[in-house]
């Protein structure tokens, strides 16, 4: 009856995911591009403040996961378990429920409704046969939900009960991830789950491909909500899942998502009409799929369009003509074996869930691997998906707003303006005529392939980063991998240049230097990042930081490359056009971000020094110009310290070589703009404090008045970062985080977007309270913020001995969780480096006092520093507008305390 898989896990955590076997056609989930280009970004260096105050996020899967290390715990999982089953052997849908429900799909809907991507998502469904599930509309909303099933009738409790009958045991998957035995995980899930009823449902299949010939050979032309030329290359292809051990799809989006020299998009790059590139088939799906190459274009590029499809064409007419070969797809199943077999080990919950969806596509054999691992060459299957790829099947979305004015059509439901053309296999022939006649080639070997995966021998264990190196011109700080035992490093070299944020100019100008360093390095690069080894240079507010990670074999051959294109760096022109053009209208596209995130952006320049507005930095960037951002980058690195941070397969005096190689490279040579600084040039990271006892509110009007929601964040500023202090605010985090949902979302039903998180900015710490509504205006949400408080006062102070001795262990098991992976385990690191807390023993050191912590204390903490009136409270409420509410706003100004 059931299919179920375990994995023993060393963090000793436990996790469950059950899910029905579905069509992707249903699926709600927000739709992203299949990207083949790969881009590596650290969010969970810069977004984790401390280990242990994450922030709690809420899902559509239905899932759970509970950390379990004793026999009280596994009772508890246990019981919670039994309830999450209970789910598919006899839910209660509750009338009230079901109502809340509604309301909050309505509001996560209003939410997406200037969201290009749901937008141009539906409007591609929208273009679809009529009688396809695909053609339906994605999500839900008060009116599909609420109002037309009532004008028709029916009640929604009565038709999801009808639904729930679908959910049959031969239909269904689960999966178990648990630090137990089988014959132990096999006796839970037979107790826990033997009831659910098998009703030997039939899977549901679509009707093949939602697209037929009146759907194909169209151009789209569509107006979108943001600044912002996008182009979309589509066809119907057969599902790459039917063939998953053969890959074509794969080896396909490979070459044409390339971006190396002799790519489609090095050539348009080098042009000046387009910024990225993605290519490949995204569907999970047995029935159909689509492969489409999309593109951001820039203004040259819009008026190239015809050129850039014309080349698109051409380089497929080159694979048919060039035909397969096979050392391509020996090179890639080699990267995806190696790739495999030495991946990073990932959190329970997003294992199960990855996994599960697997079992419903996959022979059991094939669970744990799925397409990961194309392994038979097969040419024909190759070029069957290439002919699919053909000017007869295609179809072209363009967005852009030089169509105001042009369109005749509107999609139902997003109220997308648009208008089709047809577009013939003739027209495209033309425009493959008179495409560029730069010359396509496919890619040579990859020279960043790994080919040395031993691990190094460390003679003495390293617990904490040391100090290995240290000079006036850089300090060095290393690690040893004593955790993971992975041929991978992990490298961060932080640039802090005190004269890149001085001033706007500067702010905008250093942005620009970086975006234009890693323009210069993608086509190099990109082999590199193909073959497990990532780069990625980002700006920082005392600079800019360069990281390397993955594989340490060819990692010195890429960081060497990084390195000699800064000491070399030249503005080209035609580059700095197309990128300053880029980053002004995405500074412009910040007024159509979600009201909650202009408020957390007022907050930070409330809080932060040396915090420009946007609005400021725009108008510098708008006067940049090549000449003036040549003379600024000389001017910038002529003041230069290293922070840098080497952890990983690699042995002490491999570190030490690198950082000295950096040196001579940056430092040493006749001609070098770098020059040393001194200690007291070094900027110093501050954040205001607030005035305690005085609530301050910051109101202001959203920046998109067409956007219905309006927000309130609620910044409650607590400690400078000190052990006691921490714990006893994680605590109340961890205490309060869902009693606030609970009481916020879905008691008073205030909005989709609720949550109450830590912050920490720049070791200040602050607990904060997110609400973003469309029912209600700032002020009222921010009354409710503050009873939500004084409520809670009480179940504080009521708490009893054993619930809190129940939470302090949660926080404490949450603490000794172990690191899952070499990124993890660095990031925490180079999170207290960066900080200058060097707080290595952190976890250690803040379980002992949890130990220790008595229950007075932390009511004691609470009633001083966060309760409503608490004489040490810092507050400020930040509260964004929207059109809905402009009366509110008007009204709110009137009578604020200036």
């Amino acid at each position: 009856m059931w299919s179920s898989s375990a994995r023993a896990a060393t963090s000793g955590s436990t996790a469950a995911c059950c899910s029905p076997t579905r069509s992707s056609a249903s699926s709600s989930a927000t739709p992203t591009p299949t990207r083949r280009r790969r881009v590596w970004r650290l969010a969970w260096a810069r977004s984790a403040t401390r280990r242990g105050s994450r922030a709690s996020r809420t899902s559509s899967s239905i899932c759970c996961f509970m950390p379990a290390r004793n026999t009280l715990e596994n009772k508890i999982i246990q019981n919670i378990s039994r309830r999450f089953a209970q789910f598919f052997i006899k839910p209660l849908m509750s009338q009230d429920a079901v109502l809340r429900e509604i309301k909050a799909v309505d509001s996560e809907h209003k939410k997406n409704l200037l969201s290009d991507g749901w937008r141009m998502h539906q409007l591609q469904k929208h273009l679809a046969s009529k009688d396809h599930p695909y053609h339906k509309f994605s999500t839900g909303s008060w009116e599909t939900l609420e109002t037309k099933p009532k004008e028709r009738g029916l009640d929604i409790r009565l038709e999801l009960l009808k639904f729930y009958e679908n959910y049959s045991a031969n239909l269904m998957h689960l999966v178990v991830y648990v630090k137990e035995s089988l014959d132990c995980i096999q006796s839970l899930v037979e107790s826990l789950f033997s009831h659910v009823k098998n009703t030997d449902q039939r899977s549901f299949k679509c009707p093949s491909q939602p697209l037929s010939a009146e759907h194909l050979q169209l151009l789209v032309k569509a107006i979108p909500i943001i600044e912002g030329d996008y182009l979309k290359i589509s066809w119907p292809v057969t599902p790459n899942i039917q063939f998953y051990k053969e890959g074509p799809c794969r080896y396909l989006s490979h070459l044409i998502g390339h971006e190396g020299e002799g790519s489609i998009f090095h050539i348009i790059k080098e042009l000046g009409w387009a910024m990225d590139l993605v290519a490949g088939a995204g569907s999970d799906s047995n029935e159909y799929s689509f492969f489409s190459v999309g593109m951001r274009l820039t203004d040259a590029g819009h008026d190239h369009m015809e050129d850039i499809i014309g080349l698109v064409f051409k380089y497929i007419h080159l694979l048919k003509e060039d035909g397969i070969h096979e050392w391509i797809f020996d090179e890639l199943a080699s990267i995806n074996e190696t790739e495999f077999h030495y991946q990073d080990k990932v959190h329970p919950i997003s294992y199960v869930t990855s996994t599960v969806s697997s079992m419903r596509l996959f022979p059991p054999e094939e669970w744990l691997v799925g397409e990961s691992l194309p392994s038979k060459y097969a040419p024909n299957r190759i070029n069957m998906i290439l002919d699919e790829l053909s000017p007869e099947r295609v179809r072209i979305l363009c967005e852009s707003k030089k169509f105001e004015g042009s369109t005749n059509c509107a999609e139902p439901w997003y109220n997308t303006s648009y208008s089709i053309e047809n577009v013939t296999p003739y027209m495209i022939k033309q425009w493959i005529q008179k495409a560029p006649t730069e010359k396509l080639y496919l890619p040579k070997p990859n020279i960043f392939v790994p080919k040395d995966l031993s691990l190094k021998e460390v003679p003495d264990k390293v617990t904490f980063p040391t100090i290995l190196r240290k000079t006036p011109l850089s300090r060095l700080w290393y690690k040893p991998d004593m955790l993971f035992f992975t041929p991978k490093v992990y490298i961060i070299i932080d640039f802090h240049c005190p004269l890149s944020s001085h001033s706007p100019e500067a702010a905008v100008s250093t942005s620009l230097f970086v975006d234009l360093l890693v323009d210069y390095l993608n086509a190099y690069a990109y082999d590199a990042q193909i073959a497990g080894l990532f780069y990625s240079i980002y700006l920082t507010s005392t600079g800019f930081q360069v990281c390397v990670g993955g594989y340490n074999d060819k990692m010195r051959v890429l960081l060497h490359a990084i390195m000699k294109q800064i000491v070399n760096f030249v503005v080209k022109p035609n580059r700095f056009s197309a990128l300053k053009e880029t980053s002004v209208k995405d500074y412009q596209n910040f007024n159509f971000s979600q009201p909650y995130s202009q408020a957390s952006y007022y907050l930070s320049l409330i809080l932060e020094e040396k915090k420009w507005p946007l609005v400021e930095k725009l108008q510098a960037l708008s006067k940049l110009e090549s000449d003036s951002l040549a003379k600024f980058v000389p001017h910038l690195l002529s003041k230069t310290y290293l922070e840098c941070y080497i952890q990983g397969n690699i042995e002490p005096g491999e570190a030490e070589s690198i950082v000295q190689e950096i040196e001579d490279t940056i430092f040493n040579t006749p001609n070098s703009v770098f020059k040393p600084m001194s200690p007291s040039q070094y900027l110093v990271k501050r954040v205001i404090m607030l005035e305690k006892e005085i609530k301050c509110c910051y109101q202001i009007e959203g920046l998109n008045q067409k956007n219905e929601n309006s927000s309130v964040v609620q910044y409650i500023q607590v400690h400078q970062d000190d052990a006691l202090s921490n714990i006893k605010l994680e605590l109340f985090s961890l205490i309060s985080s869902q009693p606030a949902f609970n009481q916020l979302r879905t008691v008073e039903q205030l909005g989709y977007i609720t949550y109450l998180s830590l912050r920490s900015d720049r070791g200040v710490w602050a607990l904060e309270v997110v609400i973003q509504s469309t029912v209600k205006d700032p002020s009222y949400l921010d009354s409710r913020i503050d009873e939500f408080f004084k409520t809670f006062e009480s179940k504080i102070h009521e708490l009893s001995d054993k619930d809190f001795k129940r939470n302090v262990k949660s926080l404490i098991d949450s603490k000794l969780e172990k690191f899952k992976n070499l990124w993890e385990e660095s990031g925490f690191y180079w999170g207290e480096i960066e900080a200058g807390t060097l707080k290595f023993d952190r976890v250690e050191s803040e379980v002992a006092l949890l130990r220790e912590l008595k229950k007075e204390e932390f009511i004691e903490f609470f009633d001083e520093y966060i309760k409503v009136d608490a004489p040490q409270r810092r507050t400020v409420s930040v509260q964004v507008f929207s059109g809905n509410h402009s009366a509110e706003f008007k009204k709110a100004i009137a009578e604020a305390d200036q």
